[in-house]
């Protein structure tokens, strides 16, 4: 579970920023001041920084250069700054993205993981397991009772992002956005067909389910089967 680490004035805010990330499995830790979250940044070892620019003790900017003066864990810039001055500046002072708000959680979510993924943070053997279904995550591979599965690379990634959920019922949106990478949407008839390929592969289906749970007008979940 990645830990975020929530640098942000406005209470509003972060509360609405924890909720979020909490609701895509992240462990969280919030401040309120610059120099308390650079304390945090030493203490807590947080995975990911996310950092607001307008702080009340000192500028963002200059918690940002601080920040990378002792640490290299990824900053994400979240502020409601869109000029291209403050964007430019942020990035060449270290920081790994810039969001300006306001932003969905699913962007954001999509966004850490993309930091997470360019940093390695998230390298090293990691196997996820629901029932009799194991998922390799740095080998990709995927294995149900023990035998291998045969899934395109595009399953695979889908089932993964089911299998860091269980139990939680994930829309179409959210493979949408998550899995394909696509920020606008548009593709959700095409998860609705991978999900069918990986529902047979599975040895299920739609009407008989046994790993993949569909909640009519919200989405689907994976679970372990009953008796499991």
């Amino acid at each position: 579970m990645p830990h975020v680490l929530v640098i942000e004035d406005d209470a509003d805010v972060r509360a609405a920023l924890v909720r979020a990330l909490q609701s895509h499995g992240y462990a969280t830790s919030t401040t309120g001041t610059g120099l308390s979250g650079l304390a945090e940044l030493s203490g807590s070892g947080p995975d990911v920084v996310l950092l607001d620019l307008g702080l009340p003790d000192l500028d963002g900017t200059e918690i940002l250069r601080m920040a990378r003066a002792v640490s290299k864990v990824p900053v994400i810039v979240v502020t409601a700054r869109d000029e291209e001055r403050s964007m430019v500046r942020s990035l060449r002072d270290g920081a790994d993205d810039y969001l300006v708000k306001p932003f969905s959680p699913q962007l954001l979510d999509a966004r850490i993981r993309a930091v997470l993924r360019r940093s390695g943070a998230n390298d090293g053997p990691r196997e996820l397991a629901v029932g009799g279904l194991s998922v390799d995550v740095a080998g990709r591979i995927a294995r149900l009772d023990g035998v291998v599965l045969d899934l395109t690379p595009r399953e695979f990634d889908m089932l993964t992002y089911l299998a860091e959920r269980p139990g939680q019922v994930v829309t179409r949106r959210q493979l949408v956005v998550d899995v394909w990478q696509l920020a606008h949407g548009g593709a959700e008839n095409t998860v609705d067909v991978h999900l069918s390929w990986l529902r047979r592969k599975l040895g299920e289906s739609a009407r008989e389910p046994r790993y993949l749970r569909t909640v009519r007008g919200v989405g689907v979940s994976l679970v372990a089967p009953d008796g499991t």
